[in-house]
This record gives C-alpha cells, structure tokens and sequence, in this order.
C-alpha cells in the first residue's frame, strides 16, 4: 500500500493547527495517536485548498472545519441548516423558501451568492442542480460525512472558475467499517413541522487490508408547516402603512371589509389587489375608471384585498431518498483504484395562494350577459370619462377600446379592454411540484510514480434531472375566450368545450365547470450533464532547496477537462408569451440549451524559505497559477501567493493574495427572453408619485411611453413587484467576472497548563469582484430614469397603457456585468478544554463574523448599496456580527452541550427607510439558545435529544414588502431568524 508515514504524519498535524477549526476532542486527540505512530499505511491525504502533499504544510487560506460530533449536536439531517447557522453564510434556498423557491438547497458564503462558492465532495466538483450552475446540498449523505471545511476566499487557482468566495469541502468516511444505524425526528413546539429521517450505512475493509468499501442508504420526510399555522402568518400586515398590525398585536382576526365585499380570506387591508370580489380597470383608463364587484354583481369603489398568506408554506414539504458508495481497492503497494457513487432522489412542494387574472388584460364584450346591468353602466361611464379625458384608442399598440358601431362612444355594443383582478379560489391553491434525480459517478487510479512523487486521475459523470409540475392556476387564454360571449352560454370562438365564465362578482360566480374549463396544469422539465476529466502529479523536487530550510519545493501540476450542458424544456403553455397561459405564474418560459467546455492546466507549489532560525520556526511561500480555455469566453487564468510564518512554535501569521474568477453558466449564457417578476418599491410615474411629479418628471414619464393624461393617473407597483423581461442578450454575453481577495491571520496555539488544546485565530478577509455577472434591479433601472434622467436606462422601461403591472409591459433585465461587489471583514475564533477531573471535561468554542463591508455597485449611474447592518428589497438581512458559542460537558458517557447563536442588530435600507412603517424600520438583536444531550447506553447505542430555540425567541415582524419575494414571507424573513418557535428532536444511534 501506499507507504508514506512521515508525509502523512506531518500533513495530519499541520491540518490540525493551521485550520480555524472548532473540532472536538475526539477528533483531535484521535489525530494526535496519528503524528506518535511510527508507521502505517497512509492514502492520499489533502487539505482543502490545496492539492500538495508536504511535510509541515500549512495552507495560507483561513478554514474553518467541523466535524461528525459538530453535526451531531445539531441533530439536523439537512446539511443546508447545519451550514446556515455558520457566521461565515447568509441563507440561500432551503426549506424555509416558499415563493421563489428551486427545490433545492443552497450554500450562500459572505452572502455573495451561491453561484459564487464551489461545493466539493472529496475535493471534487459536484454536479449542479441547475443551468445557473448550483448545487443542492440535499444531495449530501449526511450520515457518511467525516468533516466539513469552508475556505474563505478565492480558490479558482486551485479548484477552477466559480471558487469566488471561496469552497465548501464536504469529506466523507472512506473507512468506514461495521453497521450503523440511525433514526432521528423532530417536532415543534406547537406539535407540527415535524422532520423524520432513517439512515444505515455498512461498511467494511477487504481482504488482506487492501481496502474498504462502505455503502450508505437514508429517507428523509420534512411536514409543512403553513403561515396559517401561526399567529405570525395569518394576516397579510402591510410593510409601508403598518395595516393589521396592531390586529396581530391584539390576537384579532384582519379587519373586515364592507358589507357586500366579502368572501374567504378577504380583508379590508394587507393583502392583494388580486381579490374577491373582482376589481375592475381599464387598460390605460387611469384611477378614475377603477372600481371594485361587489357579491351582487354590482361595482362601486375598491372595498378589500386578499390575505393570501394562510395557503403559503414557513416550511416547505420534502421528501428525500439517497444510496452513498465509495470503494477503494489496493492493486499493490504503489497503485491503488477508487470509486464513488452518489444518488439522490427528492421531491420538494411549494404552495401559494389560489391563482387568478391578476394584472392580465382582457378584451370584454360589454354585451356580456353575465355582467349585471349597474355593472355594465359603470364600465360605459368609466369608457366616456376616460374617452373625455384622452384615455382611450382604437389603433395602435395602446389600443384599449373597439368601437364596434362606429358612433364615436364607448356603449353596450363596444369591446373594452380591461383588468378584471379576481382570485379564483375556487381552483384551489397554486402548487409547484419539484421530482429531482441526481447521481454522480467517480473513478479513479492514485498511486506512486517514482519516488515520493504521486499521481491521481480520475473520471467523472454527473446528471440531475428534474420536472415540475405546476398545478391550480388559471388558463388565461382560455378566461380571455370564456369572457368573450353574447348569450353567456356559447362562446363565439365557437370552441365546444369552452364554458363562459362570470368574473363580475364574488366567491361562487365560477361554478365548477366554469373552473374545469379556466384551470391550467403545466409541465416543464430541467437537465444537466457534467464531465470531468482530471489528471495530477505531485511531490518534491529536490534539486530546489534552499539552505535556510530543510524541505525542498513541493510541487503539484495537473490537466482538468470539464464538459458542462444544461437544458430547460417548457410545454406550451409555459412558453405563450407575454406571461404564459397560466394566471399568476410570475412569466412565461422558453427553451434553454447551451453549455461550454473549458480545458484548464495548474501548477502550484510550497516553497519552504526559513526554518528553526531566530524568530521562524518556519516560513512557507506558497503559490499557484490556473490557466482556462473556454469556448465560450475565451481564457483566463488565476494566481495565489501567500505565506505561511510561525515566528514561534504557538504562533501562525498566514497571508494570501489571489485572483479568482467565473465563468458565465449556462443560464447566464444561453436563457432566452421571457417575462418575469422583480421587486420594487413605487413606480415614479404612477398615482403614488402624483404629488411630486413636476415638469421634469412628467417630460421622463411621457418619453417611457406614456400620454400626458396618464402621468400620475395609472396604479402604482402591485404587491411589490413589477413586470421584467429578463434573460441573455446574444449581442452583449456577459464576460468572466474577476475577483481579488486578500486574506491575513494570526493563529495562536499556546500551552496552558490550565487549559486543553487552547486555539484562538483572527482572520482578515477582503473579497473584491468586478464585472459581477448579473442584472440591474427594477428600481435601480426606475431610479436611473426618472431620477437621474439617464436614457439609456429610460429605455428600457416598457409601458402598456402607461402602466407596468399589464401582461406585455416590463423592464428589461438582461444579464450583463455590472460594476462591482466586494465583501469585508473579520473572523475570530477561540477553542480550549477544561479537564474537571472527577466531574469531566468542558469543551468550548466560538466563531464570531464581522462585516466591515458589504457593498455593491451596478453602473456608474446607480448608487452604492452598503448591506452591511441592513435589510431591504436589495438586501438580504446581513447583521454586521454573527456568533455561534458551544460549551460541552462530557461525563463518562453523558455529554450535554447548549450553543448560543447571536446574530447583531439591523435596519431596513436607508434609501427605503421613508416608505416603511416606523415600527418595521428596525430589527433588534437577537440571540437564540439550542441544548443537546447524548448518552451511550451501551457500546452500541446512543441516545440523543434536543431543544432549539430553547426560550421560544419569537421572529420579528417587517410585514410582506420589506425584502425580496423569497426571502421575505410571513411578515418575517423565515429563513433568517427561527420562526417556527421551540422544535424538539431526538435520536437513536447503533452501532455494531
């Protein structure tokens, strides 16, 4: 087998003290059995960030470990949860993603975009799970996982594109040996949500030690939990005006609407637009032709809105079935072959309210039958007032009124075209289904070549496929040729399963055949395909040794080829433009299929400088060069230097420099133009604005495509989001984004005899990255417009009717590269032990994250938005500090542990601060305390039990608008803070 004791030895001990690492003590003391060996059999040993294998080798980039032990306090079999507590990450996609969820689960590093780290399984790439490159972390088997590190900082001239922000190395047992088998639950406090899992996992070593193979199977099921299940979620509060509030504060249910303007889940305030009963508008027609249904059919003012939060999830359904394999078999001393097999099966369902017609526009026959009398003389009045004041056109893209007759006003014979809001409940709730396959393969060869030099080559293939299925939505080219009939009976498309429907008052105007006819269920299915050819060397090279040290140069050089393809495959509903057939599903969608290929040659090296002289102990100079060829941007190429300093033996100075960079994905590639949906706060030429807009602002409105009559008079942005156009412009592909970062720390490892293996570090990090790929905001887009006049940036706002909540209207959001986006800060963690002697150990740890800077600038024109202590529609919640502090007893075969989770106190954005309501302007600190206990009952089984949020800290209230749509649900932001309240857990482990 592959001998190499003092190498491995001397790796084993550097990996322990030059990684910011808060492992137990079991795990360290299990290391240092390791270095006191004489000999034994040593595989291929790396640390993460590097590939060289070099005595005393300590990487110059901070990491931060974890372990076995670590996961189990948290009792969490979903490894997205087990990271979204670390200082170091913000959450991305997860369980407590509802609206905007993809199914999966996300790692998001400095909050800089999960697209922006790499997530590693043995140092190797993982497929992702979608053409925007990510991966989803619910594919981890979390029950072979020995350890996790976390790189902070770029990594591409080791790993290649995408290691902006650094890498998330998931290490696996690869020795594993015996049975194990365990079973976990969990439950909150209010007796839901609960999350169920069962792993077993065997493993074994061949014959003659020339191996191990070991084999994981788990399940894993994950309750919803609605926002109807809690207080918090019932009422739909109003993040601007603070409506429902004090209705939340009280206990008591929204305030009522008017009499004759019922219906389920109608209320009077704090809710959508898209309502029961019907609200009314002409397309372009202004404030004035608006109105509301009332339960008789008739129209007066608009009188309620639609609480949709009951039917959305706090906790998303999932699912999950996965089988692990890894293998590695000795083919003689010098050569040894492995493989790895990874499948995983999940199913993922998100849920929002009933759909609708929401901003569609219709063109109405006002012969309708259906439509009462009043109502019918309410749209004629509304047509002539807006005829009288120049709103209305029968030619043109603007086009809103078909003067059938030719008499020159708007009467019974005529067609309207208009906004008919209603929420048809009687559907039942939208529902997005995600089924996801994913399965990855590696083989490989490792052994020695000559010497003390190595190789490792190894193929790879990975696949993830997915479907979803979107079901309870409304077909809205069927509603358009429903609406259009004379006897209300017989549509006039003459199609003979079309059934007229009656839009024009409350719940129970659509009978069931009527909601047969209006419903669509959509289809669309996602794939992607990743191969990976690699082929390294490494080892010493002898002839360069310097005098002063007593290692020569180690060096590592390597070939990677890597083969990406995506593909995204809608049916025909999802693809009619502008906003598909389906009522509220956000756009429409095109095929997607592209991919690159990129061929990449490294070399990296360590180069002992000093050792056992006068202040150094030892000094290492380490380097690293990437060179890539894409055919899709061309190439580019990344570097690292650093050095590594120990000017005594209990102290560490680390300092890296590099240049990172990212490729554009597939999506950011080859996404044709579709439609969409993106934040905003106010459209500055609506109703909203009417008081302030002056002569300037009105000349700005008008050359975005609006009459002068409209300029103030059309509805403002709806729910807090605006229509887009959004995908890849094939004339102006975004090039490869760059970053610079620089990391420099200090790791002190002093010898107290009043403490056990006392470890205390601070890291500075600055991660610097121009030509970020993405796309302007709706509002920065708005802003640059009517604010600072830039028509560049005024062109691309598309207006129908003057307005820009109508299907067909949007601004353009094409991917592009934008300025800048840099984050800041420092990292501090602290470890030590303390031996009780009779009454056991205390083992304790923190890891403390400050943001000195978290800044993003789009263009030139656009202002610098610091999201440093903020939260906002541009910004994520981000608190300057971050905390996580365990202290562990350990007492014969108890151990209990509590961690505390501290995260400091936010404001909402101050560009938005004068649009919220004031109590909604200011989240205080927060600090959350989670308790564990495990005892070994026997040798072979442990029982455990837990308690999260141990004094049920309740999640603050914000209201619906105070962020972006995914991460801002509830009135709360429930991937941030814990809104489930006090969840319970428990586990049983065997191990034979």
């Amino acid at each position: 087998m592959l001998t190499r004791s003092k190498l491995a030895q001397s790796i084993q001990a550097a990996l322990l003290v030059g990684s910011t690492s808060l492992v137990t003590p079991a795990l360290m003391a299990q290391e240092s059995d390791s270095t006191e060996a004489t000999e034994q059999s040593v595989e291929r040993i790396a640390i993460t960030g590097s590939r060289i294998r070099q005595p005393g080798a300590v990487s110059a980039s901070p990491i931060f470990s974890f372990d076995e032990k670590d996961i189990d306090f948290l009792q969490e079999p979903e490894m997205e949860k087990v990271l979204r507590v670390l200082p170091s990450t913000i959450p991305g996609d997860g369980g407590n993603v509802n609206n905007g969820t993809a199914g999966a689960a996300t790692i998001d590093l400095r909050g800089l975009g999960p697209e922006r780290n790499l997530v590693l399984l043995q140092g190797r790439r993982m497929v992702p799970f979608n053409f925007n490159g990510e991966v989803d972390t619910a594919t981890i088997p979390t029950a072979l996982v020995e350890r996790v590190d976390v790189v902070t900082g770029g990594a591409s001239a080791v790993y290649g594109s995408d290691a902006i922000a650094g890498a998330v190395n998931f290490i696996l047992k690869d020795d594993f040996e015996g049975v194990e088998f365990e079973a976990s639950h969990s439950q909150t406090g209010d007796s839901d949500g609960d999350t169920d899992n069962l792993s077993l996992t065997l493993g074994s070593s061949l014959a003659d030690d020339r191996g191990n193979v070991a084999l994981s199977l788990s399940w894993m099921n994950r309750d919803p939990v609605m926002l109807g299940d809690r207080p918090l979620g019932l009422l739909g509060i109003d993040t601007a005006t603070g409506a429902n509030y004090e209705q939340f504060l009280n206990g008591e249910p929204p305030l009522p609407p008017p009499s004759g303007c019922g219906g389920p889940d109608v209320a009077a305030s704090g809710g959508s637009t898209t309502a029961i009963p019907t609200r009314f508008a002409i397309v372009g027609g202004g404030a004035a032709s608006a109105g509301q249904f009332r339960e008789d059919g008739t129209i007066g003012d608009e009188c309620s809105v639609f609480n949709f939060n009951p039917y959305n999830f706090y906790q998303t359904p999932l699912e999950r079935y996965s089988a692990t394999a890894l293998a590695k078999y000795y083919l003689n001393d010098d050569l040894a072959t492995y493989a790895v097999f990874n499948y995983t099966n999940s199913t993922v369902v998100q849920q929002v309210a009933p759909s609708g017609t929401f901003g569609q526009a219709f063109d109405l026959p006002l012969r309708n039958p259906l439509i009462g009398d009043q109502a019918r003389q309410f749209m004629i009045d509304a047509g002539n007032t807006a005829l009288g004041s120049g709103l209305l056109s029968t030619v043109g893209p603007a086009a809103n009124w078909q003067d059938i007759n030719g008499n020159g006003v708007v009467d019974a014979d005529d067609y309207l075209r208009v906004q008919l809001r209603r929420r048809t409940v009687e559907l039942g709730p939208r529902t997005e289904r995600y089924d996801s396959n994913m399965f990855q393969m590696t083989v490989g060869l490792e052994g020695m070549l000559y010497g003390e030099w190595a190789f490792d080559t190894f193929f790879q293939y990975g696949e993830s496929n997915r479907s979803t299925v979107r079901d309870g939505y409304t077909n809205l080219g069927n509603i358009q040729e429903a609406l259009d009939t004379f006897d209300g009976v017989t549509c006039n498309s003459g199609t003979s399963t079309c059934v007229p429907i009656n839009l024009f008052g409350g719940f129970g105007t659509i009978t069931e055949e009527m909601a047969g006819f209006a419903r669509a269920i959509a289809l669309q299915t996602q794939n992607y395909e990743q191969t990976i050819f690699h082929f390294s060397v490494d080892g010493p090279v002898d002839f360069i040794e310097l005098p002063t040290a007593s290692a020569p140069l180690a060096m590592s050089v390597g070939y990677e080829s890597r083969n990406e393809k995506g593909s995204l495959e809608p049916d025909e509903c999802l693809k009619e433009a502008p906003s598909s057939c389906q009522g509220g599903a956000g756009g429409n969608l095109l095929p997607i299929s592209g991919g690159y290929k990129v061929d990449e040659f490294f070399i990296e090296g360590m180069l002992p400088l000093l050792e056992g002289v006068a202040f150094s102990e030892s000094l290492d100079f380490e380097f690293g060069f990437r060179w890539a060829d894409y055919d899709t941007v061309g190439s580019n190429d990344t570097w690292k230097l650093g050095l590594s300093w120990r000017p005594a033996e209990s102290v560490l100075v680390r300092v890296m420099q590099q240049q990172a960079t990212r490729a554009p994905n597939v999506g950011e590639l080859a996404s044709p133009v579709v439609t969409g949906l993106d934040n905003a706060k106010q459209d500055p030429c609506s109703v909203a604005n009417a008081a302030n807009i002056d002569a300037t602002l009105r000349a700005l409105c008008i050359s975005t495509g609006m009459t002068d009559a409209q300029v103030g008079a059309v509805q403002d942005v709806i729910s807090g989001q605006v229509n887009t156009f959004d995908g890849s412009d094939p004339e102006n592909l975004p090039d490869a984004e760059e970053a610079d970062t620089f990391t420099a720390g200090i790791v002190w490892t002093p010898d107290f005899s009043a403490f056990d293996n006392f470890l205390i570090s601070l890291d500075y990090y600055d991660i610097d990255i121009t030509n970020v790929i993405g796309e302007f905001s709706a509002q920065e887009i708005l802003d640059a417009c009517y604010i600072g006049g830039n028509t560049t940036e005024c062109a691309k706002i598309n207006r129908i009717g003057g307005d820009l909540t109508i299907s067909g209207a949007g601004i353009e959001r094409f991917t592009t590269n934008l300025n800048y986006q840099q984050a800041e800060g420092l990292e501090l963690a602290v470890r030590f032990g303390i031996d009780m002697e009779d009454l056991g150990d205390l083992q304790i740890s923190a890891n403390i994250n400050q943001y000195l800077t978290q800044e993003s600038l789009s263009s030139d024109f656009a202002t610098p938005i610091e999201c440093r202590g903020y939260y906002g529609t541009s910004c994520d919640p981000l608190p300057e500090i971050r905390m996580i502090q365990r202290t562990t007893w350990n007492f014969n075969d108890l151990t209990v542990s509590l961690q505390w989770r501290y995260q400091d106190a936010i404001d909402v954005e101050k560009a938005e601060a004068a649009g919220v309501y004031e109590p909604f302007r200011h989240i205080g600190s927060y600090s959350y305390f989670d308790l564990y206990a495990s005892y070994q009952a026997t040798e072979a089984i442990s029982v455990s039990l837990g308690v999260d949020n141990l004094f049920e800290r309740e999640a603050p209230v914000v209201g619906n608008e105070a962020g972006d749509t995914s991460s801002n649900s509830g009135n709360t932001f429930p991937s941030n803070y814990d809104n489930l309240g006090r969840i319970f857990k428990a586990s049983v482990k065997v191990r034979l």
